[in-house]
């Protein structure tokens, strides 16, 4: 089993690429197998077309890129999202992976009480995040649509329970002596 991180960020000269080599370094430091899904270098479409939407509700799609990541979802132990905040929000390619790969009968199962996750077998989560606003102040947005619409509804529907979420806020007008401490911070998670 393997450790995969999911990276949602469309700049290599971004904080967010400097988040995801300071994880790949250290996972290879300590000799753990693991793999990226870096969305936009693989010209993920996040868009749920209607030929997707026709096969959705039996879980099905001809989608090359959702049956290779699925693949690899299925050797996965651990998971890691690495994305930016872009309006208080995950970005739309995420949005569009959730969409499109966490197809019914591979990721969930629908009951009388709603959905039972399938992603049992990962048995750790770490969402990891940036934002231009300070942490506190995503809080004070009438709720924080990270931590209670993607890791309390989203990540739980799909059976991901030990979620661990990091952000750094003030990414862009912060200083580098903070973006170094938070890198800090992410090496220690793992």
């Amino acid at each position: 089993m393997k450790t995969t991180i999911v990276f949602a960020h469309p700049w290599h000269g971004s904080f967010n690429k400097a988040i995801l080599d300071t994880i790949t370094n250290k996972l290879e430091a300590n000799s753990k197998e693991y793999q990226v899904i870096d969305l936009n270098k693989d010209n993920f479409d996040p868009v749920l077309r209607e030929k997707d939407l026709a096969l959705y509700a039996k879980g099905q799609t001809t989608d090359e890129l959702v049956i290779k990541y699925q693949e690899m979802l299925k050797n996965t132990e651990e998971l890691i999202f690495v994305f930016p905040i872009w309006w208080y929000d995950i970005p739309a390619i995420l949005k569009g992976f959730i969409d499109k790969v966490m197809l019914k009968d591979f990721s969930y199962v629908e009951t009388k009480t709603g959905l039972k996750g399938l992603l049992t077998h990962i048995k750790k989560t770490k969402v990891i995040t940036t934002s231009e606003v300070p942490t506190w102040y995503l809080t004070l947005l009438g709720g924080n649509t990270i931590k209670k619409t993607f890791i309390k509804a989203s990540l739980k529907g799909i059976g991901l329970k030990k979620v661990q979420w990091l952000n750094h806020g003030q990414t862009s007008s912060g200083k580098d002596e903070k973006r170094s401490g938070f890198l800090k911070k992410v090496e220690k998670l793992f």
